[in-house]
């Protein structure tokens, strides 16, 4: 990663990202301490307003088969870059926004909406020959029936050049830079060229240089900048490598096999690829690739999530949390957004009330067997693995994410805290089952958890009959006790890879030695 120091200009000290610098879990506690650190971030880029517009159908119009639609209700909020501003603002960041509107009714609504928001428009270029881009969508019974766009056909020369001389003192002294290019050509030309003088051409070539995120249809022309992060989506990245997406195909699995083109085009330290419904999926260029899955949501007038988990993943990285923590909390903030209506934000305490929510979530084995049979119904293939999981680290959330990649539905069963003693000895666990349940539910990859008291997970195997066990350690299928349980109902045993260097009891001796992390580990975590 680039060598930037954040905190610099906004009177927070190093101390507190130190803090967080080993944060490997997510907890409800965390959006609020990012908020106090107030990372201040630059947004540049294509900004747009969106409209939503909603409505009734009663009837066809007289000249076409087309439905009419009374409309009852028009709202409107920033898109692109000005509603990546607007997360970012929502989740604490103090936030600047570099870019093109016109003196149109939308212009002056999306500057009104960012100032009330807290975004500091101070580099917000107007321009009289500019027409705001505004993407209107109508809507009746929770259903967008259509979108209609007004779009600049160019933005003035004279428009770029007066944001070409601003950009220098709009990067001065922040934490991060997210460039927002969506094609619409705010970053041409003179633009571009100021923008990658102002970051000396690479993002990590000054001790100072702030974090650098690129958030572009086609990352290519910014690798120049070697970004910490370049967030394509699917689609985007299989396009930069001349290749379209096989259909039926695992998406992530292929465009984890050309981890290292993807890196060579965008220049990036990380390639982080929005997956959609699917989670995303953590590319970089040295260490383990990392998948999130997303919570599945019906709403079907969302927009701009992706905009909220750039946001989140660069709040997040600004303020020294671990890359893999960092990702998991902006799937986190995109997961809450999904749910709303229309285009929205995702604040720190929205995101908090989020992560509270999984502290409860442990389920009784027969609540578990009933949504285990739903499930099922519906094709779903169910993976049960189980262990203590005390203190998580990162051989545990690999492990994990490797079990979720076996079927459909992960189930995490817990050793209660009784089962631990026995197992592990009178001083654990160190955590409790609930604060072990609320750390291991808050992650993306796990469906279900539930806690179990006998001696291994056969009574728990006899009842939700998964598919798939999955089991971690030097182990053989025919040293476990639960292979028998697992195969007479049709299952399999799969032993996942072992993680030597990894476990729980080390960390534990760490902690009491009062040692420090070990030289060279996991660097992009």
């Amino acid at each position: 990663m680039s060598n930037h120091s954040p905190g610099q200009a906004g009177g927070t000290t190093r101390n507190d990202r130190q803090d967080l610098a080993g944060q490997r879990a997510l907890a409800d506690w965390l959006p609020g301490r990012l908020a106090s650190i107030a990372p201040s971030v630059t947004v540049v880029g294509d900004v747009m307003l969106d409209g939503w517009w909603h409505g009734s159908i009663a009837r066809l119009c007289r000249e076409a088969p087309a439905p009419v639609v009374d409309i009852s209700r028009r709202a409107f909020a920033p898109g692109g870059a000005a509603n990546t501003a607007m997360n970012l603002a929502a989740l604490g960041a103090r936030v600047r926004i570099a870019g093109v509107v016109g003196c149109d009714d939308a212009g002056l609504e999306l500057r009104r909406q960012l100032r009330a928001a807290g975004v500091n428009v101070s580099h917000l270029q107007e321009h009289p020959g500019m027409v705001t881009t505004t993407k209107t969508r109508i809507s009746s019974a929770g259903q967008v029936l259509l979108r209609f766009d007004d779009v600049a056909q160019q933005v003035p020369q004279d428009a770029l050049a007066a944001l070409a001389v601003t950009l220098p003192a709009a990067l001065r002294g922040q934490d991060a830079v997210v460039v927002c290019d969506y094609g619409l050509g705010t970053l041409a030309g003179p633009v571009r060229g100021a923008l990658i003088a102002a970051l000396g051409g690479s993002a990590g070539s000054r001790p100072d240089s702030p974090l650098t995120v690129v958030d572009a249809h086609d990352p290519r022309p910014w690798a120049v900048l070697q970004p910490d992060l370049a967030t394509p989506n699917a689609q985007e990245a299989a396009r930069m490598l001349g290749l379209t997406l096989p259909a039926g195909a695992d998406r992530a699995e292929f465009l984890a096999a050309r981890r290292d083109e993807l890196a060579r085009a965008t220049g990036a330290h990380a390639v982080v690829v929005t997956l959609d419904r699917d989670g995303t999926l953590l590319l970089p260029a040295a260490g383990d690739v990392h998948r999130t899955w997303a919570r599945p949501a019906a709403e079907k007038q969302a927009s701009g999530a992706g905009d909220t988990f750039v946001a989140a993943l660069t709040v997040a990285r600004a303020s020294a949390v671990p890359l893999t923590t960092s990702v998991d909390l902006a799937q986190a903030a995109a997961d809450v957004v999904v749910h709303h209506p229309g285009t929205s934000v995702c604040s720190s305490e929205d995101l908090a009330r989020y992560l509270a929510s999984f502290a409860d979530t442990a389920l009784s084995a027969d609540e578990l067997a009933r949504h285990v049979e739903g499930d099922r119904a519906e094709g779903r293939r169910i993976v049960l693995t189980n262990g203590c999981f005390d203190v998580l680290h990162r051989g545990h959330t690999r492990y994990l994410n490797q079990a979720k990649q076996l079927g459909d539905i992960l189930v995490v069963a817990l050793n209660s805290d009784a089962s631990v003693r026995r197992l592990k000895g009178p001083e654990r666990p160190i955590n409790s089952v609930a604060d072990r349940a609320a750390v291991i539910a808050a992650l993306s990859c796990v469906d279900y958890v539930t806690v179990f008291d006998t001696a291994t997970p056969i009574p728990l195997i006899e009842k939700i009959r998964p598919e798939i066990y999955a089991k971690g350690g030097d182990y053989t299928p025919e040293m476990l006790a639960e292979t028998e349980a697992v195969e007479r109902f049709g299952g399999k045993v799969t032993i996942l890879d072992y993680v030597p260097d990894q476990s729980t009891t080390g960390v534990v001796q760490r902690i009491r030695n009062g040692e420090g992390a070990t030289v060279g580990e996991a660097p992009v975590n």
